[in-house]
């Protein structure tokens, strides 16, 4: 190998590699690859041409004359640059319109075009495509030195993009993971101090009605009126950590113990309460999405809340029953009754919840019978983490008196 064309090789290789691992945008990183290429080989054309599945390549990159024109130009598996990519050795002619290997497959782009080399961009199990240089028809053919450091580049640099494309996935799952640990602590913990808070400053609110003077009981319920509105802002903020991102490797997908949770709220309402609710588990739950135990647990805490601020109940009753590719929560008092004003308020939004993850919501309440809130959600029985989706069709339950 030429050492001053050698030296030149591995002065470009460590520049795309700088590049490569430190970030860089793809597309750029590909083309000073092609162009660091047409450099070394001295050629008037530079192209990095990328595999697809059924072996056809594209041009992904390319540097020199008609380089506007060529991107996404597609040649057949069966091309010489095409061969080369599936892992087979260099290819090189002296005139590639002529040379009965390569000549059935010129474009017409490619036509004003004579000495021809293509090298696997990669090596081993890591080749991503064909780096192939051209010089314009009656030029001098590429020389074997030329043709070896071409390949050894083509190869160096092939495996080092394969690499920082893997670091780069790996990254993204990571990041991933910690924004949705920051959304599940935001959820599952912040959020429910908060809502144990509102509701004991209500509960106390209640009780000392008369003691406190109008302006006492107002700043009160400001405060109270301010901790709901926190809730609902730390809640659409779990929404953006989450939505964002791609979705994840499937063993990085995230999923949430709905029982858990459960447990959780109902033992705050118990607090709040002065009396420990019934809880009734029926059903595998560790593995329902987040976002369908998100929807879950929502209704669940609207629930109970109505119960602690409004019912009077003195026996509460919570059922979370998985079955059939369905979850179905009921939650039941003996209380007064929710009023009308809180129902349209507040339970509407679990209406809506319902009805965007293709569920079900119901609710039946009068102060004589108490209040029923039931809340049901197709789930999938797949793999952990999956998503809810709109059901085609949903077993229907009956609620008498509700709306």
């Amino acid at each position: 190998m030429e050492p001053t064309l050698a030296a030149q090789a591995l002065s470009a290789a460590t520049d795309i590699t700088t590049a490569a691992l430190s970030g860089d945008e793809p597309d750029a990183v590909l083309t000073t690859v092609v162009r660091k290429a047409a450099e070394l080989a001295r050629a008037d054309l530079g192209l990095v041409m990328v595999r697809a599945d059924d072996g056809c390549v594209s041009v992904e990159a390319a540097h020199g004359a008609y380089e506007g024109d060529l991107r996404g130009l597609t040649l057949p598996a069966e091309s010489s640059a095409g061969r080369v990519a599936r892992g087979g050795e260099t290819v090189v002619a002296d005139d590639f319109t002529a040379d009965p290997r390569t000549a059935p497959y010129v474009p017409d782009e490619l036509s004003g075009f004579g000495p021809f080399a293509a090298a696997p961009f990669g090596s081993g199990g890591r080749v991503l495509g064909s780096l192939a240089v051209y010089r314009v028809w009656a030029a001098e053919p590429f020389s074997p030195a030329t043709v070896e450091v071409l390949t050894a580049f083509a190869a160096q640099v092939g495996v080092v993009l394969a690499l920082a494309e893997g670091a780069t996935a790996r990254h993204r799952v990571t990041l991933y993971q910690e924004r949705e640990r920051i959304a599940r602590e935001l959820h599952d913990v912040i959020v429910q101090r908060l809502y144990a808070a509102g509701m004991q400053l209500d509960r106390v609110r209640r009780r000392m009605r008369k003691r406190f003077a109008g302006t006492d009981a107002a700043r009160l319920g400001e405060a109270i009126d301010q901790l709901d509105q926190t809730i609902d802002e730390i809640r659409a903020t779990v929404r953006e950590l989450r939505s964002p991102e791609p979705e994840p490797e499937p063993e990085f997908t995230p999923h949430t113990d709905l029982a858990e949770s459960a447990r959780g709220e109902v033992r705050i309402a118990g607090e709040l309460l002065g009396f420990p609710p019934t809880l009734e588990l029926s059903g595998e739950f560790a593995d329902v999405a987040t976002e369908c135990a998100d929807h879950i647990r929502a209704a669940l805490r609207e629930a109970l809340s109505n119960v602690v601020r409004h019912s009077g109940a003195s026996e509460v009753r919570v059922s979370l029953q998985r079955e059939g590719g369905q979850v179905r929560l009921r939650v039941r008092d003996n209380g007064s009754g929710v009023p009308q004003g809180v129902a349209t308020r507040g339970l509407r939004h679990l209406a809506e919840r319902a009805e965007s993850a293709g569920g079900k919501f119901y609710l039946n309440s009068s102060p004589s019978l108490g209040t029923l809130v039931a809340f049901d959600l197709p789930v999938d029985d797949g793999p952990p983490g999956a998503p809810c989706h709109e059901a085609d069709s949903f077993g229907e339950t009956k609620v008498d008196g509700g709306p």
